[in-house]
């Protein structure tokens, strides 16, 4: 470059330094966006990846959660055929008179079905029949009996519950100084497949 003439060596250095110029461009125009491009496209790539083997594990499971479904059809239906349905009066008399058997607990009175709307979702497909009951019973066979009548029958409740001594003419009998006399409601869910 020494014996270059000023003029051409000016001209060179003139050359190289658009050379450079352009070149730098030409990387930060085309490759850096590209660049971003690629990356982009990388990130997509890898979330339409694990969207698509979500997609495979659910696909995967169906049949697993058709057997659940199944499950809880048969479960429904099996709760359903325990429900009240025909005729109501007589059929809470039998489901109560067969489920005190192991209790001592006398349940002699009991009134006929207020119907009612159950009133907890919209849409809700069952009715709701009220019973009122009153009976007699010592305190702990009396809360025994409650406690075991709602965990075996998850389609009624008992609410409403009064208690209060059992007075009247056995009062002086001394088995029967600690009894108490009830008054409560039965709320079930009436079988929207009965006629």
């Amino acid at each position: 470059m020494k014996n270059l003439p000023k003029e051409k060596r000016d001209r060179l250095i003139l050359v190289a330094m658009g050379t450079v110029t352009i070149v730098v461009g030409l990387y930060y125009a085309v490759i850096v966006s590209q660049r971003k491009t690629l990356a982009s496209v990388a990130k997509k790539k890898a979330e339409q990846e694990n969207k698509f083997s979500g997609a495979q594990r659910l696909a995967g499971s169906v049949d697993h959660f058709r057997k659940d479904l199944d499950a809880s059809a048969a479960r429904l239906k099996a709760i359903e055929s325990t429900m009240a349905s025909g005729d109501m009066y007589s059929w809470i008399i039998l489901t109560v008179n067969s489920f005190k058997e192991n209790y001592q607990v006398d349940i002699p009175q009991f009134s006929r079905e207020v119907p009612g709307e159950v009133g907890m979702y919209g849409s809700f497909p069952y009715r709701a029949a009220i019973f009122h009951i009153r009976g007699t019973a010592f305190y702990h066979d009396f809360g025994r009996f409650v406690a075991d009548f709602e965990n075996t029958f998850p389609f009624m409740r008992i609410q409403n519950i009064e208690l209060e001594p059992s007075g009247g003419s056995n009062a002086s009998k001394s088995d029967h100084t600690e009894k108490l006399a009830f008054k409560m409601e039965i709320v079930t869910l009436v079988n929207p497949h009965s006629r």
